[in-house]
């Protein structure tokens, strides 16, 4: 069973700020060459609910992919490069994450395998990855605002975090949700998200794009000064 790890850093100095942009280019050899790691991506952060032009300098994550959550948790707590950011960081956490639906690609690859028998009920994560158009940018970035009020005044969600590889069009949204139900709801309601949604099918804003849907499996760290389990509501 597949396992795709979240892992977020914060880092509180000057020079770990520093250090967390180098290695946004220095990590990628060593992540290149490790073992059992199927699919990961470096990313900043951006201090609003979701798609942001804004950055944030002290929030950095890593998305890995992996064949199970055994070699995950294992690699994660072992290997010297994520123990670095572990050092470096005032505070570090890791979901763990059980793909259940997934379409579209990320980098002309199709990174997450879904699991044709999904274990538990537990809370749902959502993912959605998105290449802009540079022609629709400013059209897109209008209507971010407003989609990114209503995600943050929905009671519930649970976790957010909007994330970037390239700043303004290359962007990542995570989300999680006690469950599937809510989560649906909040796509299909008829507000300024399902707007966005209809404008992105008609016009073709992307050039590339990604859904996919997991279930929290586990977790492990802080963040936000609690175990990351028990963040409800809370913004990076």
């Amino acid at each position: 069973m597949q396992i795709v790890s979240l892992s977020l850093h914060r880092f509180a100095t000057p020079g770990a700020r520093l250090w967390a942009f180098a290695m946004m280019g220095f990590a990628r050899l060593p992540l290149s060459r490790m073992p059992g790691l199927e699919f990961w991506k470096l990313c900043g952060s951006g201090p609003d609910n979701g798609f942001t032009l804004k950055f944030n300098p002290s929030v950095y994550t890593m998305l890995c992919a992996w064949p199970d959550l055994e070699t995950a948790q294992r690699t994660l707590n072992e290997a010297p490069l994520f123990a670095r950011y572990r050092d470096m960081a005032a505070e570090s956490g890791t979901l763990f994450l059980q793909p259940i639906s997934a379409r579209g690609n990320w980098s002309g690859k199709e990174p997450f395998r879904p699991s044709l028998s999904p274990t538990g009920e537990g809370p749902i994560a959502a993912l959605t990855r998105a290449t802009l158009r540079p022609r629709i940018a400013r059209r897109f970035w209008s209507r971010v605002p407003d989609i990114n009020d209503v995600i943050g005044a929905d009671p519930n969600v649970m976790f957010k975090i909007g994330m970037g590889e390239v700043p303004a069009l290359h962007q990542v949204t995570f989300s999680i949700w006690p469950d599937m139900a809510s989560m649906a709801r909040f796509a299909r309601w008829s507000g300024p998200h399902a707007e966005a949604i209809r404008a992105v099918r008609k016009e073709g804003w992307f050039q590339e794009e990604l859904y996919a849907r997991f279930r929290v499996v586990n977790t492990q760290g802080i963040w936000g000064g609690e175990d990351l389990c028990l963040i409800q509501g809370k913004q990076v």
